[in-house]
């Protein structure tokens, strides 16, 4: 009897996985077909990043090509590495929410004084909170409150919040496009 059971089970999880699969017949299988998944992912994320906003700027017909600029995506993809992985944070908890100091120390420090400014009124527009920053030489001051969600600013901190609103994709794809969506 033949054990038919591995190969559903192996389409059922690529399917389940959401793996992009496709069928190929394999030489000397006998009429058998063997699943062959590819990634969902093009690589590491800010390579996968450009490589889907390329993909999307190649599919639309009106790309206006001489004001892309991937240069631009790809320096503001590293700011956002640079932002999470190298910056120093300390957060202390003030009345309806967190006041956080952002060091503008090393290449954590410059991604910080480019995004945060950027960010904060962003932040404030999509969620109804009060930002207010302070910049001084050696450090951001950047202090998010609200009424009703200071569980929640506390809760995110620095990085949440930097994280927080669904403009990131627009951003990025108007980044590319050579106009500064922010």
């Amino acid at each position: 009897m033949k054990n038919l059971w591995k190969p559903a089970l192996g389409v059922f999880l690529i399917t389940s996985l959401g793996a992009e699969a496709q069928m190929v017949h394999t030489p000397g299988m006998h009429g058998a077909e063997v699943v062959e998944t590819l990634p969902t992912e093009p690589g590491q994320g800010a390579f996968a990043a450009i490589s889907e906003i390329v993909t999307l700027l190649s599919a639309d017909p009106h790309t206006d090509w001489d004001a892309v600029d991937i240069d631009a995506l790809r320096d503001h993809l590293v700011d956002m590495d640079n932002l999470v992985t190298h910056t120093e944070v300390t957060a202390k908890t003030v009345e309806g929410g967190l006041e956080m100091t952002v060091s503008l120390a090393g290449v954590g420090g410059l991604a910080a004084s480019r995004m945060v400014p950027a960010h904060g009124p962003v932040l404030a527009a999509e969620t109804g909170w009060n930002v207010d920053l302070q910049t001084g030489d050696e450090a951001l001051i950047w202090t998010v409150t609200s009424d009703n969600d200071t569980a929640k600013i506390r809760a995110l901190g620095f990085y949440g919040l930097m994280a927080t609103g669904d403009h990131h994709r627009e951003h990025h794809i108007g980044m590319a496009k050579g106009q500064m969506v922010h």
